[in-house]
Formats: C-alpha cells, sequence, structure tokens
C-alpha cells in the first residue's frame, strides 16, 4: 500500500494539481446537464465547506510540522499583515476617489465603499492553496493563507459590522458561527504544529508510513480545492455578451452594478497587482525579500475574490455585484495566476 501510495503522490503535488480547475469545470458542466446546476451547486458548498474545515487546517499542520518557526517567519508574517492591510486600503481611497465622479444617493454610496472594501477578499485558501503544491512556496504561502483568512472572516466582518451599525437600530446574524470561529481554528492547527515541533524536535518524516500516509491525504486538498474552483465557475458567464457588459458598459443608471463591478475588477487585477509588484521588486532588488516570498505575495495579489464574501451580505453590501465580481474574477485571475504559478516556479 505504501509503495502504491508513493508512486502516486507526486502526480497530485506540484504543477501536477493545476489541471485539477479544468476538471471541475468540465464535470461539474457534465454533471449539472444530468441533475441539474442547483443541486451540483448544493452539494459543491458542502463539499467546500468540508475542504475549509477538515483538509486544509490538516495540510497546514503537516507543512508546520517540517518548520523551525523562526525570525524568518515571523517576518514573512508581518509582511503578510502590512500587504494585506495595504490592499485593503488601497481599496477604500480608490473607492473614495470614484465615489466623487459619481452621481449616487447617499445611502447607495456607503452600500458602494463596503462593497468595494469587502470585495479585496481573496481565494486564498481555494486558488492560493495552489502555491502549497509547491515544496519552496509551502511556508510562505501557508502564514499567508492564515493571516488572509484572519482579515476576511474576523478584521473586515468587525469593521462592516461597525459601519452597519452606524447607519442601522436592527441588529444583523452577519457571518454563520463556523465562519466566524475559522481563522481562529486554522490557526490553532498551525500553532499547534509549531508547539508540537519545536518541543520535541519532531519531522514527518520521523513518522514512517504514517507519516507517508498523512502526507498523502493532506496532499489530496490542494487538487480537490482546485476542482472546486474550476465546479465554480458558471458556464453561462463564459459568453461572449456577458463578458462584453463587463468592458463595454457606459455610466447608465441601470447598469450601475456593473459599473461597480468593473471599478471592483480595475482595483483588484490592475492597480493592487501593480502597486504590489513595484514595491515588492524593489525589496527584492535590495535583497530585503527572498524570491520564495516575492513570488507567493505576487501570486496572491492576483487570486480571484472569495466566494465567501457572499456570507457578508447581511453587513449591507451589494449582492448582485458581489456575485458578479466573484464569478468574472475568478474566470479572469484562475488562468493569471496559474501562468505566474508555472513561470515563477520555473524561473525563481
Amino acid at each position: 500500500m505504501i509503495d502504491t501510495i508513493n508512486s502516486i503522490t507526486p502526480y497530485i503535488t506540484g504543477l501536477w494539481t493545476l489541471p485539477w480547475i479544468l476538471v471541475g469545470y468540465f464535470s461539474t458542466f457534465i454533471l449539472s446537464k444530468i441533475f441539474g446546476y442547483n443541486k451540483v451547486d448544493h452539494y459543491m458548498k458542502k463539499i467546500g465547506i468540508i475542504l475549509l474545515f477538515f483538509f486544509i487546517p490538516l495540510l497546514l499542520f503537516r507543512i508546520f510540522l517540517d518548520v523551525d518557526f523562526g525570525d524568518n517567519e515571523i517576518k514573512f508574517s508581518l509582511f503578510c499583515f502590512l500587504i494585506i492591510g495595504l490592499m485593503y486600503f488601497i481599496s477604500y481611497i480608490y473607492g473614495e476617489i470614484k465615489l466623487k465622479k459619481m452621481n449616487i444617493k447617499e445611502e447607495n454610496r456607503k452600500i458602494y465603499i463596503k462593497t468595494l472594501l469587502t470585495n479585496q477578499g481573496r481565494s486564498s485558501a481555494f486558488v492560493g492553496g495552489a502555491m502549497l503544491a509547491i515544496s519552496e512556496w509551502q511556508i510562505p504561502a501557508a502564514i499567508y493563507m492564515s493571516i488572509g483568512a484572519i482579515f476576511l472572516f474576523a478584521i473586515i466582518p468587525y469593521l462592516l459590522s461597525y459601519l452597519h451599525s452606524k447607519d442601522q437600530t436592527k441588529k444583523i446574524q452577519g457571518l454563520p458561527v463556523y465562519l466566524k470561529l475559522f481563522p481562529w481554528y486554522l490557526l490553532f492547527f498551525a500553532i499547534t504544529s509549531i508547539i508540537l515541533h519545536s518541543s520535541t524536535g519532531i519531522y514527518l518524516s520521523d513518522l514512517g508510513d504514517t507519516g507517508i500516509l498523512f502526507k498523502f491525504i493532506t496532499a489530496i486538498t490542494i487538487p480537490a480545492a482546485l476542482y472546486y474552483v474550476g465546479s465554480s465557475i458558471h458556464p453561462n458567464d463564459l459568453k461572449k455578451n456577458e463578458i462584453k457588459k463587463l468592458f463595454n458598459i457606459k455610466f447608465k443608471k441601470n447598469l450601475n452594478h456593473l459599473l461597480w463591478v468593473r471599478h471592483i475588477f480595475f482595483v483588484n487585477i490592475l492597480i493592487i497587482p501593480l502597486i504590489t509588484l513595484i514595491i515588492f521588486y524593489l525589496l527584492l532588488n535590495l535583497n530585503i525579500i527572498s524570491n520564495d516570498w516575492f513570488a507567493v505575495i505576487i501570486i496572491n495579489s492576483f487570486l480571484p475574490i472569495t466566494s465567501t464574501n457572499m456570507f457578508l451580505i447581511p453587513y449591507g453590501i451589494d449582492k448582485r455585484v458581489t456575485a458578479l465580481s466573484i464569478s468574472w474574477s475568478t474566470i479572469i485571475c484562475v488562468p493569471i495566476v496559474v501562468l505566474l504559478i508555472t513561470n515563477f516556479n520555473s524561473y525563481l
């Protein structure tokens, strides 16, 4: 059995994981024709929760078990807090600038800012999880994912709750409890693994066949997550007319939601990656950061918007804009991320 696992593992790690995006897309397309899109989507969401709460935490536990968590990792953690915070700050400033040029009602101005800010949240667990398949990037990618989860499920919901409470007297349910707990649940596995390793000096290889089996089970997480990404791309969003709406839109009242989506697209896919690239290219050339740090941070800046942003609708963000932003950013950003992973892995 161990020999079989050893022969299979290379094909569910590294760049071999990327084609699972296409497998997920075509499989879901075929299953949707047979069982209906809503039914397939319902079950895929359940699979997404299983990945979030079972496989991804175990994968982080396995990665951190082989890490001597020291000054280098602490410095990168601080870098992650700064760069993710900067991304949200840039989105906010961009939104304020755009508002000065838009003739919309006061209540819609607040919704616009909250929607733009919220949709800075990126899919670091699913699409970004592909970086965990590259051995040199595993540690920084795992750290980035953990800190990204804190922003996505703790800091931003708290900020939205504060902004919402200023405008509304009615209390909201907000994020489900299991998502509020998720970043701390994820950190529990990472911190437990770090403490276990530092106190005992144990590595995964010390566990023998059990370690090989554990590595195989957790390695399944990455192709499964990328399958989930592919399954979330709806065929209707790939129609030429739908894509043209995003880029050919003119300012019209009945198309305000598409204008908002275009703003989200512009700041997420052009402005933030460009600023991030300039800053970290300079840091790379000054030898302040390593190639691995550079690759992980730049790729993360291009990640598509996470589908879990839909859980933040009760905080007063626009549902239609958020849904469209998720779909179209996935369609456009996933190929960019795949291209960057392939090239950075080859040349950095």
